[in-house]
């Protein structure tokens, strides 16, 4: 029989990065941060639609902060939560969906009441206006 692995109870590396607050990192600074090389960061491109760094005049990749969060999230997909390429990116489709569902503000309960109030302000000011004429 073989050993079975004990999961490690260190922090995970993802988590203990602080993304600096810039508007754009090249992909050799977000190689660094995240710990990965640059070529794993082009082939996430290809795979994960919430990876898409604009390109400067000169080709340079450019990722925004977000792109960089993206990036740590998808490690710590892969790498330690052990999700597949596939898996993950259901994962990412899922919290995305799940974070426009609550961010969604509710009607307010007395909606037909203000809008009646807006409309009545509104009725007087187009009178006001039309007596200018």
């Amino acid at each position: 029989m073989s050993p079975r692995v004990k999961p490690s109870k260190t922090k995970s590396r993802s988590s203990e990065v602080v993304v600096p607050d810039k508007l754009y990192f090249r992909i050799g600074e977000v190689a660094r941060l995240c710990r990965l090389p640059a070529y794993v960061l082009r082939f996430w491109e290809t795979e994960f639609s919430q990876l898409k760094p604009v390109k400067s005049s000169t080709g340079q990749r450019m990722y925004r902060k977000r792109d960089v969060e993206s990036v740590l999230r998808i490690k710590k997909l892969l790498y330690e939560d052990g999700f597949t390429i596939a898996g993950a990116r259901v994962q990412l489709r899922e919290e995305i969906k799940s974070d426009r569902s609550q961010s969604a503000l509710p009607f307010p309960v007395q909606s037909s009441r203000n809008a009646a109030y807006i409309r009545q302000e509104l009725q007087q000011i187009l009178h006001i206006l039309s007596a200018r004429r």
